[in-house]
């Protein structure tokens, strides 16, 4: 008898495809760090461009600021500046969408975790469930889940299919439920209740955050304030007056200073997100 031919299949379409970035395995360089977390974060945003398309966009973005900006002052300094404020807009919007998303997913995983456990009452198998729940659930935590139904049908265990939903979500929830689910599948036990814990633990992890987020929001905001206002006021003082950072870096002082002030800004602005990041992750 003849063996079955594998027929093409759009759903599997991106499963097993390599996808395209810029960070190398084999490499623990500064610049390889920084192109893994741009590849995150382009993941974890949900973004359907590749990673070299929106770098694109940064670089036309970056020409039409500075050149608007150059028409108008005709100066080199000011050009340079408004270019590289250019080039960071599709990177800032690009973070705003992700912070949605992971919004979005922090309000649906506890309800989602709720269905699970419900199908897993009426006796189904665990990957069973999860392509029950994947079906029912809206984006974005649906289509993560469905990619991961995807991979078990493949062929994959329940811990190498869900291994990828803590870097695609970005948040240490995905995480707690893909580990409690691979030591469930590797030691057994009462999987609804492991489920119902787990989805009132989470719970309980969010109500956490959101206080923490309220008691802090006037420390947050002052944080953000510091880190906006320097940069808002050279820009300010650059666009009032175009020879203003020219006359500025003419004198020793003046570029002394300004490079020095450029530095710690920048190492207040790494500080202050890195503990922005800490606090809000989930």
């Amino acid at each position: 008898m003849a063996a079955p031919t594998l027929q093409a299949r759009p759903e599997f379409a991106g499963i097993l495809r390599q996808q395209e970035t810029f960070a190398v395995d084999d490499s623990d360089s500064f610049s390889n760090r920084i192109n893994s977390g741009f590849d995150r974060l382009m993941i974890q945003a949900g973004a359907q461009l590749s990673p070299a398309m929106v770098l694109m966009l940064c670089v036309c973005c970056a020409i039409a600021v500075g050149g608007l900006l150059f028409v108008i002052h005709e100066n080199l300094l000011t050009t340079a500046l408004a270019a590289c404020l250019g080039a960071a807009i599709p990177i800032v919007v690009t973070i705003i969408v992700r912070a949605r998303r992971q919004k979005l997913f922090l309000q649906q995983m506890p309800a989602m975790m709720d269905e699970l456990a419900r199908a897993a009452k009426t006796g189904r198998s665990l990957e069973n469930c999860l392509e029950l729940v994947a079906e029912d659930t809206p984006q974005p935590l649906g289509g993560e889940l469905r990619r991961c139904t995807k991979r078990l049908q493949l062929g994959m265990s329940i811990g190498d299919a869900m291994s990828e939903l803590p870097l695609r979500t970005g948040l240490t929830n995905a995480n707690v439920l893909v580990t409690a689910l691979r030591v469930h599948r590797e030691s057994g036990g009462d999987l609804v209740k492991v489920l119902e814990r787990l989805a009132q633990t989470l719970r309980d992890r969010i109500q956490f955050q959101g206080r923490l987020r309220a008691a802090t929001a006037a420390s947050r905001a002052t944080a953000l304030l510091m880190v906006i206002v320097p940069p808002a006021v050279l820009v300010y003082f650059s666009f009032r007056e175009a020879d203003y950072l020219s006359n500025l870096m003419n004198s020793e002082w003046g570029r002394t200073a300004t490079i020095t002030a450029v530095l710690l800004q920048m190492i207040g602005t790494i500080w202050v997100f890195r503990i922005l990041k800490r606090s809000s992750r989930g």
